[in-house]
């Protein structure tokens, strides 16, 4: 069965991640920057404690594995550029370590135009993210293009508003103001990106996954 190198496994979306991965079979190797954040108790689970940011953190966690699942974002009082660095990080471990897949978390606003075609609330939504949240957008837009420019097997998965209701055990994939809605339960977008690890469909795309 595959190792996963993952990043951002204590957030709320990121740990719905790890655990489905965990009940699937999947090993996980998991960086954290508090392991007392993630109480579950696998033997195919290893928590390594350290920071994105640090180089030889991520190279750890990216040795020996199979895919990459980038989950970490912004928290209150992170670093501008913390997704880009980041990245920039996770791909160097990656290029190291012969990994060649990975598979990275980010927001509708952040944009696709080979395949999106934003309607007006769309476009008030990037609109009011770049005021309200600029280096959230921006840090996003970079990691996007570093990704892009990786000759690497990366994968972008977007959403939309995330909830933490009950899923509904479906979703639909679409891009952004094409076959989508404005909302999704963590629940079900975890299981559609748990769902990429073993498929190749959306490589070099920013698939936008909403209920």
């Amino acid at each position: 069965m595959m190792t996963l190198a993952i990043f951002g496994g204590t957030g709320l979306t990121g740990k719905l991640v790890l655990e489905k991965a965990l009940k699937k079979g999947f090993k996980v190797k998991a960086l954290v920057r508090n392991p007392d954040k993630l109480k579950i108790n696998d033997s195919n689970l290893q928590i390594i404690q350290g920071d994105v940011l640090n180089l030889e953190d991520v190279q750890k966690t990216i040795e020996s594995s199979d895919v990459v699942l980038s989950l970490f974002g912004h928290v209150k009082g992170s670093p501008k550029w913390l997704q880009s660095r980041g990245t920039e990080n996770i791909l160097e471990g990656m290029r190291q370590s012969k990994v060649e897949k990975i598979i990275s978390l980010s927001g509708g606003g952040l944009p696709f135009p080979e395949k999106d075609e934003p309607k007006f609330p769309d476009k008030m939504i990037r609109f009011i993210m770049k005021v309200a949240v600029p280096k959230v957008l921006d840090d996003a837009v970079k990691h996007a293009e570093i990704l892009k420019n990786s000759n690497l097997k990366w994968m972008i998965v977007r959403g939309p508003r995330l909830t933490n209701e009950q899923p509904k055990g479906k979703y639909r994939v679409g891009w952004v103001g094409v076959n989508a809605s404005t909302k999704i339960s963590r629940t079900d977008l975890a299981d559609f990106i748990v769902k990429q690890i073993e498929s190749d469909e959306f490589i070099f795309q920013m698939p936008f996954v909403s209920e």
